[in-house]
């Protein structure tokens, strides 16, 4: 990309991001599955046939925003989904991942998965084990992140009506522990440690540019595994949000680095939740410091599209991932 198109690129991402201030300021507000949802106070129990593991060997290091009620499972009705039902996972205090084995024939690489929800809660179902089922029939192994909600990363709280930004980025600690235990468990899973990607939606795709860029642990190491390296080795982010702030600026937490990994990144220009400003402005970011990165805009989609639009143009997403990993090796 030359020097002008970059310029070009960067005022319309502020352009298009003080246009959007207001979603900006509240970006996850709109993350709340439709009313009639069935809420049960326990432990989300992953897909049968899959393992969930705790991330952490003991306590987990600096516990939760704030005190908050037992892990509730929100079931609700998704004639997308499969079975037609999708869940959210809310008060998360204990993170997990869970490992879903890919079919025949097995590639050596692993995706792991980021949910998004606002960092209030997370969407395990269309965010998380549906877009393994579409990893897993392509031979990837697929690992689906149930980070800490709320607060493990800056969100919008309702009560209060205002984002609020936690001192401690619990949600990017569970990310990288989950980075460093899958690539530890490399030989035990059949994957290449050089070959884990990182894919992650909405408050998921901020983790996706947080791993990328943020290198250095940000918890003190708990065992052996913590001297592991973090960096994905791929990242793809579907309608990132946070970094995109108020009339145009980028996200000064979030250090831009030439070592992160290339970057496949999607969003819609219709997007009210997290404005398209928040790709335009990381793509570019990527592109100054050197990172190969891909960005594919669509016209319409909207917020939380995943792989909800198989008809439309926006559908067409995953056929294009699949494509950029055979070209850089990872499929």
């Amino acid at each position: 990309m030359s020097r002008l198109n970059i310029v070009r690129l960067l005022a319309l991402a502020g352009a298009v991001c003080i246009c959007a201030s207001s979603a900006t300021a509240q970006q996850g507000k709109q993350t709340s599955p439709p009313d009639g949802a069935i809420d049960k106070v326990e432990i989300w129990q992953a897909p049968t046939g899959s393992q969930q593991i705790n991330i952490w060997p003991g306590a987990v290091p600096d516990g939760t925003f704030r005190p908050q009620p037992a892990e509730t499972v929100r079931t609700y009705h998704d004639v997308a989904a499969t079975g037609g039902k999708s869940q959210v996972v809310m008060n998360i205090a204990v993170p997990t991942m869970t490992i879903i084995s890919p079919k025949e024939p097995r590639t050596k690489t692993a995706v792991i998965v980021f949910p998004g929800g606002g960092f209030q809660k997370v969407f395990v179902g269309m965010e998380g084990t549906e877009l393994c089922d579409w990893l897993t029939a392509k031979g990837v192994t697929c690992i689906v992140s149930k980070y800490r909600a709320p607060g493990g990363n800056d969100f919008y709280d309702a009560e209060k009506d205002r984002q609020i930004t936690p001192k401690i980025p619990r949600a990017l600690q569970d990310a990288q522990r989950t980075i460093r235990l899958v690539r530890s468990k490399a030989a035990e899973l059949g994957i290449d440690p050089h070959r884990i990607g990182v894919l992650g939606m909405s408050a998921g795709g901020y983790l996706v540019a947080q791993t990328s860029n943020i290198l250095a642990p940000t918890y003190r190491p708990v065992d052996a595994i913590d001297g592991i390296s973090s960096r994905p080795d791929f990242a793809i982010a579907l309608y990132p949000g946070h970094i995109c702030r108020d009339h145009g600026a980028f996200d000064p937490k979030l250090p831009v680095s030439k070592a992160a990994p290339p970057q496949f990144i999607v969003q819609t220009w219709d997007d009210e939740i997290d404005p398209v400003c928040n790709s335009l402005m990381y793509a570019s970011a990527l592109n100054k410091a050197g990172v190969p990165t891909e960005l594919h805009l669509f016209a319409r989609g909207g917020h939380a599209f995943a792989l909800r639009h198989p008809n439309d143009p926006v559908g067409k997403w995953p056929e294009l991932v699949e494509l950029w990993l055979r070209q850089i090796n990872m499929l």
